[in-house]
């Protein structure tokens, strides 16, 4: 692979059977996503959801060499509290598993980062799950600090 740029663009309807192919590449993944040709309505739908909300909630995917190598959801959130601060949440992170290790997440969350302060966001979180202790490292290694304790409900 040559060593030009990671390109960072929003993720058109065409990405959509890449992007989930690369949700349900680990353990976690493959337990929740469906990737059959009956699931794909699913996420049709649900990419549809997202473009309704007029860039309050953003998918990208990365690419390098013309080949899409990584995605991520961001939602912009608009709050009261610290003076009306925007919060950006970055969600749904994942590279190919053939790129991994090679700098690319850390080159994709670092265009999540610049994207989200271009859209006004004064600060970045995001969730991983307990059992993704590497991605925990590698948040750690970008900058991002464990200061909350998170909580979910199914419904």
């Amino acid at each position: 692979m040559s060593e030009t740029a990671l390109l960072l663009r929003p993720a058109v309807r065409a990405d959509i059977v890449r992007i989930v192919a690369m949700l349900a590449d680990d353990v976690l993944g493959a337990a929740r996503e469906d990737t059959s040709p009956e699931g794909l309505a699913l996420y049709e739908a649900a990419f549809e959801r997202i473009a309704a909300t007029n860039g309050a909630v953003r998918l990208f995917v990365a690419e390098r060499d013309g080949e899409t190598v990584g995605c991520f959801l961001l939602s912009l959130t608009p709050g009261l509290s610290q003076k009306g601060m925007v919060r950006a949440i970055i969600e749904e992170v994942r590279i190919d598993a053939a790129h991994r290790g090679r700098g690319l997440g850390a080159a994709m969350i670092r265009l999540a980062i610049e994207e989200a302060r271009r859209s006004g966001a004064s600060l970045v979180q995001l969730t991983s799950n307990k059992q993704r202790r590497d991605a925990h490292r590698f948040y750690e290694q970008l900058g991002f600090e464990r200061s909350h304790e998170g909580f979910k409900l199914k419904l």
